[in-house]
């Protein structure tokens, strides 16, 4: 391996720095190789034009020691994101160079630019690629794989939703910073006497919200997994305040979360993967609970808070030893695969795993469904996070 090339799709997550930084090291120690970032995750490989002379600089960045040497300081990605995938790419995302050559769009309106992204490799000379991304960008990772592509993957998703492992980068952090704003939210809930509602990220898996609602001991926790009735929630969240000598309740609601018979709350156009924007949920319930108790509730969604800045401690070790091992499988050939931990080991499994099932919370093992709350006991010999 002599040519590599690194890049990071989808939403940014702490640890993104510390695992590119980890790659390169491992790489270039006792190796001679060359390794190019490439910018804003796949959309690089359809812009960067495949043409002798072309100016390309905005969309490569060579990496060595020095310009990653303190990364991984710093949450998000040296080397910028987007939600950007080839094979379904929207009119707009079609740069000028290849409109000759985009083809007939599917019945979405959407075009195939696989071929041109294989040129961009071919350009480029590479001879093995990385990919850091979640669901999203690990789809195109596998065509390219199914392409010939020598490429191994990193998985990171907040909310740890990535089969075949039981860890993704994010996840950690964005649990750690769930609890810590929780429970500062408590105070201004406790002077109040009022009902607090925190929506949190999770589109389809509610594993984040479950943890975070888990060890920060809220009231109640609605998960993304389970459709609730707003009636029963707030019957459940009245008596909790009732119970609460301060005089107030917590729940903790993933933006993915829905009501029985009802669709996810979302707004604007679709991505290129088919999703839309998501969240407003807990307004929803803050609205309800606001009708029946005629006084304010508070409601918080946390957002980006939850991605934003450094790794916390385990973020940074997995992104580490993630990045390791990664370079590790490429500077032995052994492409084809996505790092992971299985039952709390690191290894490496075939990236196709990924495409397998969906990962979701078991809802009878970890999820009391009538009572709106996490469900945790007899944990002895379950794995570190409880799949």
């Amino acid at each position: 391996m002599k040519r590599i090339g690194i890049l990071t799709g989808g939403g940014d997550v702490p640890g993104l720095n510390a695992a590119i930084k980890s790659f390169v090291w491992r790489m270039l120690e006792n190796e001679d190789c060359t390794i190019l970032g490439l910018r804003r995750g796949w959309a690089s490989l359809i812009n960067i034009i495949p043409e002798a002379g072309a100016d390309n600089s905005g969309w490569i960045t060579p990496l060595t020691r020095v310009n990653t040497r303190a990364i991984d300081r710093f949450g998000g990605t040296m080397l910028h994101t987007s939600r950007m995938n080839p094979q379904i790419s929207k009119q707009d995302h079609i740069p000028e160079h290849l409109e000759s050559s985009k083809g007939a769009p599917d019945e979405r309106g959407r075009y195939d630019l696989t071929k041109p992204a294989l040129r961009t490799i071919d350009f480029l000379q590479l001879d093995g690629l990385v990919a850091l991304g979640g669901d999203g960008t690990l789809t195109f990772a596998r065509r390219l794989h199914s392409e010939g592509v020598p490429l191994v993957a990193i998985p990171k998703t907040m909310d740890n939703d990535v089969f075949g492992t039981d860890y993704c980068l994010g996840f950690s952090t964005a649990v750690t910073r769930s609890v810590m704003f929780i429970n500062d939210l408590r105070t201004g809930a406790g002077s109040h006497e009022r009902f607090l509602v925190v929506e949190l990220f999770g589109r389809y898996s509610g594993e984040t919200c479950l943890l975070a609602s888990y060890l920060a001991g809220v009231d109640r926790a609605v998960i993304a997994e389970v459709p609730f009735d707003c009636e029963k929630l707030y019957q459940l969240l009245e008596a909790d305040r009732k119970d609460n000598p301060s005089g107030y309740a917590v729940v903790a609601v993933s933006e993915g979360a829905r009501l029985i018979g009802g669709g996810n709350i979302e707004s604007g156009e679709a991505d290129a993967y088919g999703n839309r924007k998501l969240g407003g949920i807990g307004g929803i319930i803050g609205d309800y609970l606001e009708t029946k108790t005629h006084d304010k509730a508070i409601y918080q969604r946390l957002a980006y808070l939850m991605r934003s800045g450094a790794p916390d401690s385990l973020d940074q070790l997995v992104a580490n030893n993630y990045g390791s091992l990664a370079a590790d499988l490429m500077r032995r050939g052994d492409t084809g695969k996505m790092v992971a931990v299985v039952d709390g080991r690191y290894t490496a499994v075939p990236i196709e795993v990924g495409s397998a099932a969906r990962k979701r919370v078991d809802v009878d093992r970890f999820y009391d469904v009538a009572h709106y709350r996490p469900k945790v006991a007899d944990v002895m010999d379950m794995p570190m996070f409880l799949h």
